[in-house]
């Protein structure tokens, strides 16, 4: 108590966000129990039915639920290729430069697309990448060259997937390992110099082991959502000519909860995201502490 009332501002910041937890993220826990119920909104959770796993079951024999859980992790798996690397890479080249305002400049411009919203990044996409009206296709059709069918056209289509996502989070997710760069001694890089190491020695050798922990705990963090997936972007850059790859679990959710109505199956498909990806972060974690020494528990 002595310690408390000496610290209390501290714990009286500290009570915020976990104020936040309590209310935004273990009270809504309370509804997974609509799950095992047969849900009827004006009777609540405490009126409806219990049926157990008969919701689970529903949901395992529905075909579009496996179709948008492969389209999930095939979505998820190619993100953590393309879109991992990209802040890594970036991160170094900002570390490497030397004339700050050019620097500064670069970030400010990096950092705006994690800011603009996903309703407005797909306006921009259809704008350029449209078959009739897009202007990319336009150019290439004045040069001489046929249009590229980058919307309606599966593979085309999650090329342009891919790289908008890099476009719009590799710039803040350079953030963190910017910070990490910044706690690398610089002894390190004068010692490396003294002994004749070339730019890319001292990247190989000292800057990607100093950030190797941020890597390795981001690394484990994205393992973890490889079940789950945002909504805003596949609804909204997808399409009914691309629904094969386009349709996840997110959007399968809307379609069953919102759209439907059927608020226990719903909610069964979120907790088996849940669950997988808690699975999929403890299995992740073991296994990069087995290999590598580092780990986030």
């Amino acid at each position: 108590m002595t310690y408390f009332r000496r610290y209390w501002q501290l714990y009286a910041l500290l009570s915020l966000p976990l104020i936040y937890f309590l209310i935004f993220r273990y009270g809504p826990m309370y509804g997974v129990q609509i799950a095992f119920k047969d849900f009827n909104l004006f009777q609540g959770i405490n009126g409806s039915e219990w049926i157990g796993l008969d919701a689970f079951r529903e949901v395992f024999a529905m075909r579009d639920f496996y179709t948008t859980l492969r389209n999930t992790f095939m979505l998820n798996f190619l993100d953590l290729l393309v879109s991992f690397p990209a802040p890594i890479i970036l991160a170094i080249m900002l570390y490497e430069i030397r004339f700050k305002w050019f620097k500064s400049v670069s970030q400010t411009i990096l950092y705006i697309p994690h800011f603009i919203s996903w309703v407005i990044i797909g306006g921009i996409v259809y704008q350029l990448f449209g078959n009739q009206s897009g202007m990319v296709n336009g150019v290439l059709e004045s040069i001489g060259l046929h249009s590229i069918p980058f919307l309606t056209e599966k593979n085309p289509w999650l090329v342009t997937y891919l790289f908008t996502g890099v476009w719009q989070s590799a710039g803040w997710g350079t953030i963190l390992y910017l910070a990490a760069l910044t706690g690398v001694n610089k002894e390190l890089f004068e010692a490396a110099e003294v002994d004749g190491a070339t730019r890319m020695k001292k990247i190989w050798h000292i800057t990607l082991p100093s950030i190797k922990p941020t890597i390795v705990t981001l690394l484990i963090l994205n393992l973890g959502k490889m079940v789950s997936i945002g909504f805003d972007r596949p609804y909204i850059i997808g399409n009914t000519a691309v629904r094969e790859y386009s349709d996840v679990l997110s959007t399968f959710v809307y379609r069953v909860g919102l759209e439907s109505g059927q608020y226990t199956l719903a909610t069964v498909v979120g907790l088996f995201q849940a669950v997988v990806g808690l699975i999929f972060v403890l299995g992740s974690n073991y296994i990069s502490k087995k290999a590598t020494g580092e780990g986030i528990l």
